[in-house]
């Protein structure tokens, strides 16, 4: 009987994932918002990449945009205001082999957040993080966020906001150890998803910050924002985010620019010439923390149970 269990073999058919096994539910955005052009973005990045569900995790605080994992049918962990960097630092550290997403607000990130986001950004895990940049809190229904413009009218600066905002661009620049920073906007399809795309792919912190419209609340900045192509401007190297032609084509403004030099994405970042798109800084030899943290999960719990004596040992008298 055991012989015949043996030479039993039945060969299965890899499968193969579309679009609906990445979708779960109904956003429930509001008409405009380009919170759906991002979960589209997402789930065809998904069904490109081939992305298992069950090795997939989205993590969110909260906020309009921390709501994306209720509609990714992989898993997914909304947490705490301002803490998605946290839980998701520890889903990688201790699961490498996991893809590990974080969306998050304006107000999410750059606000309650911002200390786990700048040590986030230092740490350098192997992380693909989205920041929906609407400048405005959304679902607390108009208050000023650290990335509202001054003079921005809202429920807590009736007479509009007066102190400069942050940008997100700059602020990651600045930190040590920063590895993949990237801008791009809801509303050109092509460019979001290539940049979605290329974090994705960069081993290590990738951080893309995504302008947003928000139609509901501030519906004249959302105007000014699509208006005109000549806001913009392409960065374009070989080694950066290189869109289809098609996309390409939107831009009536583009400039040549070297990934590598910091410096140079750090005067970009600050220029006030263009809103600029594309991959201003990346650096792949950056130092990873989940690296490090990787060395012991081979370990059985008897060596475990082994290294957890030892430490002890150390402090008996």
């Amino acid at each position: 009987m055991s012989s015949l269990i043996s030479e039993f073999h039945l060969d299965l058919e890899d499968k193969h994932f579309e679009a609906c096994d990445y979708q779960k539910g109904q956003a429930r955005w509001c008409p405009g918002c380009g919170d759906h052009a991002v979960l589209a973005a997402v789930q065809k990045l998904c069904v490109e990449e081939q992305l298992p569900p069950e090795k997939t995790v989205f993590v969110s605080g909260i906020g309009c945009s921390s709501r994306f994992p209720h509609y990714m049918d992989t898993y997914g962990f909304h947490g705490l205001h301002g803490r998605a960097f946290p839980v998701a630092s520890g889903v990688k550290f201790r699961r490498p082999d996991l893809h590990v997403f974080v969306v998050t607000g304006d107000g999410d990130c750059c606000s309650i957040g911002a200390g786990h986001w700048i040590h986030a950004i230092r740490y350098n895990l192997d992380i693909t993080v989205l920041l929906f940049d609407n400048q405005i809190y959304g679902m607390t229904k108009k208050q000023t966020s650290p990335t509202s413009r001054m003079g921005t009218v809202s429920n807590t600066h009736p007479y509009g906001s007066v102190l400069p905002p942050i940008d997100p661009i700059q602020t990651t620049l600045g930190v040590s150890n920063a590895s993949f920073v990237a801008q791009t906007v809801d509303w050109i399809p092509g460019h979001l998803y290539a940049t979605i795309k290329a974090a994705h792919a960069h081993k290590g912190f990738s951080f893309v910050k995504i302008s947003m419209r928000c139609p509901k609340f501030l519906p004249d900045l959302a105007e000014e924002k699509t208006s005109s192509r000549d806001h913009y401007c392409l960065l374009q190297d070989p080694n950066g985010i290189v869109p289809d032609e098609a996309t390409q084509r939107i831009f009536r403004n583009a400039k040549l620019h070297d990934p590598t030099n910091i410096n140079a994405a750090r005067a970009l970042a600050q220029s006030d010439d263009f809103i600029y798109l594309g991959l201003f800084y990346r650096d792949p030899g950056a130092l990873r923390y989940d690296l490090y943290g990787a060395h012991n999960l081979g370990y059985t719990p008897e060596k475990k149970l082994a290294a957890i004596n030892a430490e002890l040992d150390r402090f008996a008298v």
